[in-house]
């Protein structure tokens, strides 16, 4: 995922920047809602539960010359299934092959057990990074201090930025620092591009997010959403058929809901977010079915570029 060196050749006024940047941190530390606003689109769903995102997703920013191809990544945490090694092996690859990596740190919650596991891994990698203390707007200024200078002691850190993902304070002079940091050479997306994902898998991912914001407890974690159908209709629109699958019958009571009410409201959610997103009419249409042991199934993984057997 690398790109090719600076080139003096190359470099100078005008001259075209690109390069991939990894966004890693801990579940829930707002790395989502920072790649969605330096793209200024959402391309990675975004919700309150940790462990929302599950594979990489790409979001891509252009700044001056500079195009900036950002991998946001799940959330590093201790795995305990199948599932959970995969997404975590994948942040990491996303630190192996990217250009650059920022580190996002809820600012609140501070050096925890999680954030200290994953500066752990940077120095075991030898790898450098950008820190992001993030949500900046919860903690007093002494506080911030205090955590930048101890996180900066480790030496992994090249540059340290404060700032407010879901307010915006400070993200643009982190995009600035990056999109300046890339390497030289031609942008490999169009100037229009603003993300990789397939339109059918992003599709699931927004119909998920609301799966997530709907149901409670530990249940959306037993849950995927897959898109198997996507066609044109008359109306100028889409018709969309998805599945929620369930690992067990009484999870898809949960779903469904009393005659229907709460899988209603998940489609409702998702069809709005998705007219805005496609800029047209959605026929969304979602059927709940039991899979047994869907986490452990290799065609999943491969729908969400993870590694099964990781």
């Amino acid at each position: 995922m690398t790109t090719e060196d600076n080139n003096p050749e190359t470099a100078g006024a005008g001259a075209t920047r690109c390069g991939f940047v990894a966004v890693i941190g801990a579940p829930n530390a707002g790395k989502s809602t920072l790649v969605n606003l330096l793209v200024g689109a959402k391309v990675s769903i975004v919700t309150h539960k940790v462990q929302t995102t599950r594979t990489r997703v790409m979001g891509i920013a252009v700044r001056d010359e500079a195009q900036v191809v950002f991998v946001d990544t799940p959330g590093i945490f201790r795995p305990k299934r199948r599932l959970d090694r995969a997404m975590v092996g994948a942040a990491w690859m996303g630190v192996d092959e990217a250009d650059q990596t920022v580190f996002v740190v809820d600012a609140a919650v501070g050096l925890n057990d999680e954030n200290q596991a994953i500066l752990n891994g940077l120095v075991e990698r030898k790898a450098k990074a950008v820190l992001a203390l993030n949500k900046i707007d919860l903690v007093k200024r002494e506080k911030l201090l205090e955590l930048s200078a101890r996180l900066n002691e480790t030496g992994v850190f090249t540059d340290t930025f404060m700032i407010s993902a879901l307010k915006g304070d400070g993200a643009y002079d982190l995009l600035d620092h990056l999109a300046a940091n890339v390497p030289s050479g031609p942008w490999m997306f169009p100037e229009d591009q603003l993300s990789d994902m397939p339109q059918m898998l992003l599709a699931a991912e927004v119909t998920r997010e609301k799966l997530y914001l709907n149901v409670h407890q530990e249940l959306p974690y037993a849950t995927t959403v897959e898109t198997e159908l996507w066609e044109p209709t008359n109306d100028g629109g889409v018709k969309i058929e998805q599945v929620i699958y369930v690992a067990r019958e009484s999870q898809k009571a949960i779903i469904l809901g009393k005659g229907g009410s709460r899988v209603k409201v998940i489609g409702k959610a998702a069809r709005e977010e998705l007219m805005e997103m496609l800029d047209c009419p959605v026929h969304l249409y979602l059927f709940v079915k039991v899979r047994e042991r869907w986490q452990d199934d290799p065609a999943r993984y491969r729908v969400w570029n993870l590694d099964f057997n990781a």
